[in-house]
């Protein structure tokens, strides 16, 4: 008993030493770790980039030829009339949610779907798919899809507060324009690209097909046409199968357009002033 006495201080001071020990190597292992992640993140081009005594960059990438740039340039009192115009363009622009079966040229369609791959994005890797759907059976289908987890997501995911503050848009689970309207454009984000020998980065994929989007509802508004934009919660998957496209492809945006139905309404809903939205430093 004496000497178990005399040696519980060893002992302690031992269990002490392991667990100091063992503390350190879960330190070592977490920071390894994100020394590890921290690596893969910043394995980026801009971040490997080499210069040489003139500051050219060096890289493995071929070059791309970089030619002079020139755009119109506008008197002040041009530029103010043109950014007034096209402020009272997008400001009419609304979410309509009736919309007319009449037929919409398809080199209209086209042509926005150009203009919306006009976007920026990172690396200039362009990580977007606009799926372009006429045929009315494949639109049923889409239809069917949606309103299935619609109805769930009104009766239990999307919460009380959520279905509430819907209700003065007189918005529900049913969804005919997805039949009426002559296009749906689906707005699909490369979460990378697929390459011969592998997958290619693509950097920032969401925020650039984000800006692409917005793009593509100003040259929609621009030609006369009405949109209402959807992101049907819990449908991509399944959209995405029927359309037939990759597993590196997601679906972001849903997009019905056409004209807008005769009797066609809209909530009368005020935007922000400058003053809510702006501010300057």
């Amino acid at each position: 008993m004496v000497l178990f006495s005399s040696l519980t201080p060893v002992i302690i001071a031992l269990m002490c030493v392991c667990l100091a020990a063992l503390w350190s190597s879960k330190r070592k292992a977490r920071r390894d770790r994100k020394v590890g992640t921290e690596d893969r993140v910043n394995s980026k081009p801009w971040a490997d980039l080499r210069v040489d005594e003139a500051g050219s960059f060096l890289n493995d990438e071929p070059e791309v030829q970089h030619i002079p740039y020139s755009s119109q340039r506008y008197s002040e009192d041009e530029m103010i009339r043109r950014a007034n115009e096209f402020y009272q363009l997008m400001n009419a622009r609304r979410s309509v949610r009736f919309i007319s079966e009449e037929a919409v040229p398809r080199e209209v369609i086209d042509s926005i779907i150009r203009t919306a791959g006009t976007a920026p994005s990172g690396a200039h890797t362009e990580p977007w798919t606009f799926v372009v759907v006429q045929d009315p059976e494949t639109k049923h289908q889409i239809r069917e899809i949606i309103e299935e987890e619609e109805e769930v997501n009104y009766k239990k995911r999307m919460g009380k507060k959520w279905v509430s503050d819907l209700k003065q848009m007189r918005t529900h689970w049913i969804k005919p324009y997805l039949d009426t309207a002559p296009y749906l454009i689906l707005v699909f984000k490369q979460i990378y690209g697929i390459l011969p020998t592998g997958k290619k980065t693509h950097y920032y994929n969401e925020i650039s097909v984000s800006i692409s989007c917005g793009i593509l509802l100003a040259a929609l508004q621009n030609a006369g046409l009405v949109t209402v934009t959807t992101t049907p919660l819990n449908c991509g998957p399944r959209v995405r199968v029927l359309l037939g496209r990759p597993e590196n492809e997601k679906l972001l945006l849903l997009l019905p357009v056409g004209y807008p139905a005769k009797d066609a309404t809209v909530p009368d809903f005020k935007r922000k002033p400058l003053d809510e939205i702006m501010v300057s430093v």
